[in-house]
């Protein structure tokens, strides 16, 4: 595993109830919310936390330096901070620097928290006014981007048809739909049946409306503390074993293989690396659950194979034979994903924050039940193919 001077764990969870408009709060207030949350979580005050980090895509909501105004919504009057953006990682990337702020040394008690309150701005508005009009046309479309390519159109062995593949991504969405159903802080809570999925109509085929996931208002909190603090706030840390970040630019493809002209997905890349570096050798054997960074249906089919080092068709035959299901042999996003809600600058740290509580069996109704929950993965994705791959454990060691 990756040598820190210290180990680090979660503390705290919080999160708002998320959904397309919240008229009834401003930013401060609806960051308020989950950072109340947390602090209830771990029985914590603001005078607890050493050092903020937070962060959204301020550039959705047109609000320069947000974090200057929501400095009561989060605690931090005259205490030490810094705003991160990164686009769609920004809530990965607030984890990972919350981590590396405890686990040198410098902080021992880290609050991080990532929002989006799309209600104010115009997302849209703020994604295909960021690049060059003529040839960073394709980037301008967000998550839409290459996203019906992404589920492996050809299948691997067993020739699928193209129909055969749809009819597994409509499957798929109506797993995770049902998993947000369980979720109360989820956006998209409806029941979906295969026939509404196939029903809805198309993007760029064979990406459907229904395959894509939403705008969200909403906020998260995680707070990490040294392992001295961590064994005194709480009975039940979750260990931040490890975390790699990889990124190609802002319009390259994948990390160009050793010796070899190929390119190499970031997300394989970046599992590749986490696994290498922590003795993982069997990924769907020696880790529980997944809660990965999903924007559409196809693009989580095609990460599974990445993510998990699968051969060629094996992420289409998980999802047929259902093992990804909260009830599977490998369940991936319990919580509904990212399909179900999506409030970008705390989308990555939502994921960490369910993986963490799956570990301490305090996911609710969305809890997996078959087994039990040690050790977890959590992904964050954003522009420039930018990876964010998190290990978390229930054990220090």
């Amino acid at each position: 595993m990756t040598k820190w001077n210290r180990k680090v764990a979660v503390v705290g969870v919080g999160q708002t109830y998320h959904r397309t408009r919240r008229p009834d709060v401003n930013q401060l207030e609806m960051v308020g919310e989950a950072v109340r949350a947390a602090f209830e979580d771990a029985q914590l005050t603001p005078k607890d936390i050493d050092f903020n980090v937070v962060g959204n895509m301020e550039l959705f909501e047109g609000i320069h330096e947000p974090d200057m105004w929501q400095v009561d919504g989060y605690g931090g009057y005259l205490r030490s901070g810094i705003r991160m953006t990164t686009g769609g990682t920004t809530g990965g990337m607030l984890c990972n620097s919350a981590v590396n702020m405890v686990a040198s040394g410098l902080y021992d008690v880290v609050l991080a928290m990532g929002f989006e309150k799309q209600d104010e701005g115009d997302t849209t508005g703020g994604i295909t006014n960021m690049a060059d009009p003529l040839w960073g046309k394709w980037f301008q479309t967000g998550a839409v981007s290459g996203g019906s390519a992404g589920g492996g159109m050809g299948g691997g062995p067993g020739g699928r048809s193209v129909q055969d593949l749809e009819l597994l991504a409509a499957k798929l969405r109506v797993q995770l739909a049902d998993n947000a159903a369980r979720n109360p802080y989820a956006h998209l809570r409806q029941k979906l049946t295969v026939e509404d999925v196939m029903n809805s109509p198309y993007l760029v085929p064979p990406l459907r409306r229904l395959h894509m996931c939403p705008q969200s208002c909403g906020a998260c909190c995680v707070i990490f503390a040294c392992e001295e603090k961590a064994k005194k706030i709480t009975n039940k840390p979750v260990w931040v074993k490890d975390h790699v970040t990889v990124h190609r630019g802002s319009f390259g493809g994948g990390i160009p293989g050793a010796g070899s002209a190929a390119a190499e997905s970031t997300m394989r890349y970046a599992a590749r690396k986490l696994y290498q570096r922590n003795g993982i050798t069997e990924p769907l054997k020696q880790i529980d659950l997944f809660e990965m960074y999903d924007p559409n249906v196809w693009w989580h089919i095609a990460w599974m194979a990445d993510f998990l080092l699968l051969p060629p068709g094996e992420n289409w035959n998980m999802v047929e034979r259902g093992d990804t299901a909260i009830d599977g042999t490998f369940p991936i996003n319990p919580s509904g994903g990212v399909v179900a809600t999506n409030p970008i600058g705390a989308t990555g740290m939502v994921r960490l924050a369910e993986a963490a509580l799956q570990i301490r069996g305090d996911a609710g109704e969305h809890q997996v039940t078959k087994k039990e929950v040690k050790t977890a993965i959590a992904s964050s994705f954003g522009g420039s193919l930018w990876t964010i791959l998190q290990l978390l454990s229930k054990s220090p060691d």
